[in-house]
């Protein structure tokens, strides 16, 4: 939400959305890059590539990058923020100031599944016919059997709903009529604690927006599914697709090998590094992360990167082992707890991870990443014991 982050070299405090946030100042005392308000303004990265920053506020992080690439037919547009009426605003308010006109908008495109960086798609593709591009595997909380993850960020939109106060009332007399909140979001989690999800108002303002008619609500609706390796054409460039799963099964990042630019999405941050969670249909989201990670190490020539929060780098491979050696460090200390836990459940691990403002079930819901990567590895053993699982450090 980023959807999702966390400080790679401070201890991680998860936030009710995407991502962890950074508990640490950067270095020198400032504030971490991602958590900064936006700039106003509209900076040309490259030639034809304008990066225009968009108001979020969610734990760790104070905005999200939105990228507009321009050709020939007009432009494209990558994140495009969350949504919602106040985004809405705002997000069409700085492309007017940028001097790009929402109707010249042909393609959006959506790193991930996350509302911060998918909400305002489906809104644009209906104004403008725009084609909406996502990697194959996308799928969002609103589709049938989803993961709990893709659920769970909707909690951090509820800042930006204040201006739907007034319809209130009819969500809560729908709600009545139409019975108990959404089923999955109170699916037992695998390991048998608490399940991240959104409060009671968030779940019923999106299983209900199609029934009251909002216009910034909609879930969207792919025209176009690029699976990896695919040659996708934009801002007058060749990009190809780079499936990078592990934040989420179905991360897109881009690739410009002419012009040794990435759009890494919420894969490699600046400062923080994405939430790992638990509550996928991997078996190790964990090791698909690393995995992921290390292919970005084979990139060849790569002289900028664009991430979806924070500012651009150029050292990719760099930022790439510091994220690495992050995870590493995690799993360094459950093991060192283990030593002294002997067999214990999530909870008792998470607490070890993360400080106490942030124990809870998206703490918990990294841990049992983590836990899951060590018993894949032959590090750890598990057993069920009254409804819980327990873990035991072997190695």
């Amino acid at each position: 939400m980023a959807g999702p982050t966390s400080s790679s070299d401070g201890e991680r405090a998860p936030s009710q959305g995407g991502s962890t946030e950074a508990t640490t100042p950067a270095p020198g005392g400032d504030v971490r890059e991602e958590r900064r308000p936006p700039v106003d303004h509209a900076t040309e990265m490259a030639p034809g590539i304008l990066r225009i920053q968009l108001p979020i506020s969610m734990p760790g992080l104070g905005h999200v990058n939105c990228y507009a690439l321009e050709d020939d037919r007009g432009w494209a547009l990558v994140d495009p923020g969350l949504p919602g009426r106040g985004p809405w605003r705002e997000l069409t308010r700085r492309l007017d100031a940028a001097g790009i006109p929402l109707r010249r908008v042909h393609t959006v495109v959506v790193t991930h599944s996350h509302p911060d960086h998918f909400g305002a798609a489906e809104a644009i593709r209906r104004e403008t016919g725009a084609e909406l591009v996502t990697e194959h595997h996308f799928k969002t909380f609103w589709d049938p059997d989803e993961e709990d993850d893709e659920e769970k960020d909707l909690a951090a939109t509820a800042a930006h709903r204040d201006e739907q106060r007034g319809a209130l009332d009819r969500i809560r007399r729908a709600a009545r009529d139409l019975g108990a909140s959404h089923p999955r979001w109170d699916r037992p989690t695998p390991w048998g604690g608490r399940s991240p999800r959104p409060g009671w108002r968030m779940r019923m303002q999106w299983r209900l927006s199609q029934t009251i008619g909002s216009r910034y609500l909609h879930p969207p609706t792919p025209t176009s599914r690029v699976i990896d390796g695919e040659v996708v054409k934009l801002g007058g460039r060749e990009w190809t697709a780079l499936h990078t799963p592990g934040h989420t099964t179905d991360h897109l990042c881009l690739f410009d090998a002419d012009g040794g630019i990435v759009i890494s999405g919420d894969h490699v941050l600046p400062t923080i590094t994405p939430h790992i969670s638990g509550l996928t249909r991997t078996a190790d989201p964990l090791r698909q992360f690393f995995d992921s990670l290390e292919r970005m190490h084979t990139l060849d020539d790569v002289s900028l990167v664009l991430p979806a929060h924070g500012l651009h780098f150029d050292d990719l491979s760099g930022r790439v082992g510091a994220i690495e050696r992050h995870h590493a460090e995690r799993l360094t200390i459950l093991v060192d707890a283990g030593d002294e836990l002997g067999e214990a459940n999530v909870g008792a691990y998470s607490q070890r991870l993360f400080r106490p403002r942030s124990w809870g079930p998206m703490a918990d819901s990294e841990t049992y990443a983590h836990l899951e990567h060590l018993r894949h590895e032959g590090r750890a053993e598990r057993r069920r014991v009254e409804g819980e699982l327990r873990y035991r450090i072997t190695a």
